[in-house]
């Protein structure tokens, strides 16, 4: 009897000693990986269309806003998924003309802004080289809910050193059935997380996907620059 309980216990301590010896050994993986996290984004949009020449004529701003959720794939990659608001569209000088008659200079400029507003669904993966810097890249699914076109012309005429400026304004709604619904672009950015919970993100995206029927689609891309805030639950 005295054998059976000496087994017992040998075979209890050998069992407890291992058990112990696996949960040392385990412990550090578990800690390499992040919980997921939930968080909301917001800032502001640069965009312009592939048609134009990249500078501050072209550029449009608005903004986007929306939700996200990150979710660790190891110590060093993550998935974030994301629904935003997200405005695109661009801005352009439309004509710019100066005409002497005589005493009297015209000068006439008109402008025009075309914003699109969009829910978009971009899928990042991150990458963290080092502690709270991280660079992402993925793709960005899009579908448009509406857009408008607003209009500016000025004409100023200038007699004797006296300048007379006039401006007619005027807005049009788009034509839906002109517009692709969806809108399939590529994402490429970095951020960095200030503190565990706030975090700054600048993000590129090109979108391959024409916004005009009618247009080829080597004219009519978005194009869009982000740069936002970011807080994680």
């Amino acid at each position: 009897m005295k054998k059976l309980f000496l087994g017992f216990a040998l075979t209890a301590g050998t069992l407890a000693f291992a058990q112990e010896t696996e949960t040392v050994k385990s412990s550090p993986l578990k800690n390499d990986v992040q919980p997921v996290r939930f968080g909301i984004k917001a800032g502001g949009n640069s965009a312009y269309m592939s048609q134009q020449s990249f500078g501050l004529n072209s550029q449009k701003l608005g903004f986007h806003a929306g939700v996200l959720v990150n979710i660790p794939i190891s110590k060093q990659f993550s998935l974030q998924p994301e629904v935003l608001y997200n405005q695109m569209g661009a801005r352009d000088v439309a004509y710019s003309t100066e005409e002497v008659q005589g005493t009297t200079t015209i000068k006439t400029k008109g402008q025009d802004k075309l914003t699109m507003n969009y829910i978009s669904v971009p899928v990042m993966v991150q990458m963290k080289p080092f502690e709270g810097f991280y660079i992402e890249a993925g793709p960005e699914f899009s579908y448009f809910l509406n857009g408008k076109t607003k209009g500016e012309a000025t004409v100023a005429s200038t007699t004797g050193g006296i300048t007379t400026t006039t401006t007619e304004s005027h807005s049009e709604d788009l034509n839906k059935d002109n517009i692709n619904k969806f809108n399939f672009g590529l994402g490429l950015g970095l951020g960095y997380d200030i503190t565990p919970n706030i975090g700054i993100n600048a993000r590129y995206v090109n979108s391959l996907t024409k916004i005009d029927k009618r247009v080829p689609a080597a004219d009519n891309n978005n194009r869009v620059f982000q740069l936002g805030l970011n807080y994680k639950f």
